[in-house]
């Protein structure tokens, strides 16, 4: 199993319960597809240094799991096909 890290934005229109549930979602899959989830850290709405989509603030989330080394193309396809993410990057940790 390998490390790596994701960093994505969710829409900031969201209500409180389906920003909950967009991240969750997220974690649900890891563990679904044989991974683990090692942290969960929540940064908060955030102003964005350019706008996206015509939006000016994102809310941030950093995910740290640990999969199989073909995991974080599938996670990537489902966060690209989520219209609530703005932007994502899953990125390998080296330990």
């Amino acid at each position: 199993m390998n490390a790596y890290e994701v960093l994505y934005i969710i829409t900031p229109e969201l209500e409180e319960s389906n920003l909950k549930a967009t991240i969750q979602k997220y974690s649900d899959i890891v563990s679904a597809n044989g991974g683990e989830v090692d942290k969960l850290d929540e940064w908060g709405k955030t102003r964005l240094a350019y706008p996206i989509d015509y939006k000016t603030e994102g809310y941030y989330v950093l995910m740290n799991f640990s999969s199989a080394p073909e995991f974080p193309k599938e996670l990537e396809r489902n966060l690209g096909n989520d219209e609530n993410i703005l932007r994502y990057m899953v990125t390998r940790r080296m330990q």
